[in-house]
Parts: C-alpha cells; sequence; structure tokens
C-alpha cells in the first residue's frame, strides 16, 4: 500500500510572518492527520522559521531545489546539507519552472537527485510535457526522456526513496486540469517505464503525484485512479483552507 503524500510547493510566495500564519492554520486545522504525508514546501527564507513550528507535528518540511555540491565557492546556491540542517526531509527537483526559466537540464535534475539521495534527502523529481508537446501528441515520449535522463544511473535500491510527480505545464497556474483520465494515462505509462527498466517491486512501490491546478474539488477524483498517490499543489497551498481541504479529501 503506497501512502499518499499531498505536498505543497509555495514557490516565491509568503514572508516571515505570512508563513508562520500559514503553518499555524495548517496545524490547527490537521491535527493528528496521518492517512497521507502532509509536506510543505517554503522558500529557502522560510525554511528554518517553518520547521521550528511543524516539528512535532504531522507536516514534513520540504525545499524547493538544491545544488548538486555539499559546499563551495557557488554563490547563490543552496548545499544539501544546509537543507538537512534545517530540518528538511524532502526536495523538489526538477520542477517545470525551473526548467523554463532558469534552463535546469535532465542532466541537471540527474546530478541533483543523486545529491539529494546522498545527503538523505527524498527527491520530488517533476516530469511534464508542453501544450504543444501534448497536442502533438508527443508527451510519452517527452516524459521518457526526462525520466531516462533524470534516473541515469540510479539503482533499484535508489528508487526506493525517490518520488515521481507528473505536472503537465499546461495545466500549472493555469486553471485548467488534466482530466482523471488524461492524468492516469501517464501516470500508468510511468510505472510501466519503471518496470521495464527497474523491476515490478519498484514500479509498485514508487509514488507518483499529480500537479497541475489541484483543487479540494478535483483531488478525490484524481485519487481514485490507481496510479495517482497524491498531489504536488501549487496555487491552493498557499491557504490553509484549501490545503487542507485538498489533503483530507485526498484519502475520504
Amino acid at each position: 500500500m503506497r501512502t499518499p503524500i499531498i505536498a505543497g510547493n509555495w514557490k516565491m510566495y509568503k514572508t516571515m510572518g505570512e508563513a508562520t500564519a500559514l503553518v499555524n492554520a495548517m496545524k490547527k486545522e490537521l491535527g493528528s492527520f496521518d492517512k497521507a504525508e502532509v509536506v510543505v514546501c517554503p522558500s529557502f527564507a522560510a525554511l528554518n522559521t517553518v520547521y521550528l513550528l511543524i516539528e512535532n507535528s504531522m507536516i514534513k518540511l520540504g525545499a524547493q531545489n538544491l545544488f548538486w555540491e555539499k559546499e563551495g565557492a557557488f554563490t547563490g546556491e543552496t548545499s544539501p546539507l544546509m537543507l538537512k540542517d534545517c530540518g528538511c526531509e524532502y526536495v523538489i527537483i526538477g520542477h517545470s519552472e525551473r526548467r523554463q526559466y532558469f534552463h535546469e537540464t535532465d542532466e541537471s535534475v540527474n546530478k541533483k537527485i543523486k545529491m539529494a539521495l546522498d545527503v538523505g534527502l527524498i527527491p520530488i523529481v517533476c516530469v511534464g510535457e508542453t501544450l504543444a508537446e501534448r497536442e502533438a501528441s508527443k508527451t510519452k515520449g517527452v516524459i521518457e526522456k526526462q525520466l531516462k535522463g533524470g534516473f541515469n544511473d540510479i539503482t533499484k535500491e535508489d528508487m526506493a526513496n525517490i518520488v515521481i510527480a507528473y505536472e503537465p505545464i499546461w495545466a500549472i497556474g493555469t486553471g485548467k486540469t488534466a482530466s482523471a483520465a488524461q492524468a492516469q494515462e501517464v501516470h500508468k505509462f510511468i510505472r510501466e517505464w519503471l518496470t521495464n527498466n527497474f523491476s515490478s517491486d519498484v514500479s509498485d512501490s514508487t509514488r507518483i503525484l499529480y500537479g497541475g491546478s489541484v483543487k479540494p474539488e478535483n483531488i478525490k477524483e484524481l485519487m481514485h485512479e490507481p496510479d495517482i498517490d497524491g498531489g504536488l499543489i501549487g496555487g491552493a497551498s498557499l491557504k490553509a483552507e484549501s490545503f487542507v481541504a485538498i489533503a483530507k479529501n485526498a484519502v475520504a
């Protein structure tokens, strides 16, 4: 049985005060909720503040990115050791916005995955296609390329500590959402790829999240699909009411 994950990607939102208010509201509403893993991924600046608030709660901490070296003269980058020191358990790698705006590649994603694993962080590895690629029937080819490049030299043992997130780029922050059937089709493809490239055990145990305009109203339908194991939530994670509702509806 794969434990669902509901992860909130706050992106470049929330000051320290706003982050504090948001987390306190989440804690109040979630209480001892344990039917899914709940993860919040604030900006780097708010990581330690948030960790101190959630340290004794059911909520876990994730980062939005990391660098592939533990330390060095890399101005502006953040070491995975620093993330661990802030209390992070998870880290998002290869988000479409990182690929689009900061020119991350499958190769850099691969290096980051390896470094995250090396220090004991759980990578949430993002894959997904653009609207043009979907309309050109290239979705599976794009996803396969990203998986092949991102998981180059990754072992079966490594996969026990990796989460995958399918995020159709055309559905991120647009209000458009892949239908449950569309999402399931890609999730099933990813799981089949894992079977063919690792093993059926890896495929059966790997959690695959859906990300792309997830809301309290559509998470239940998405979660009824056999290969969808949770959500990577963007805008709806910025309000306690909607994020908590998604977590609860996901396992209803």
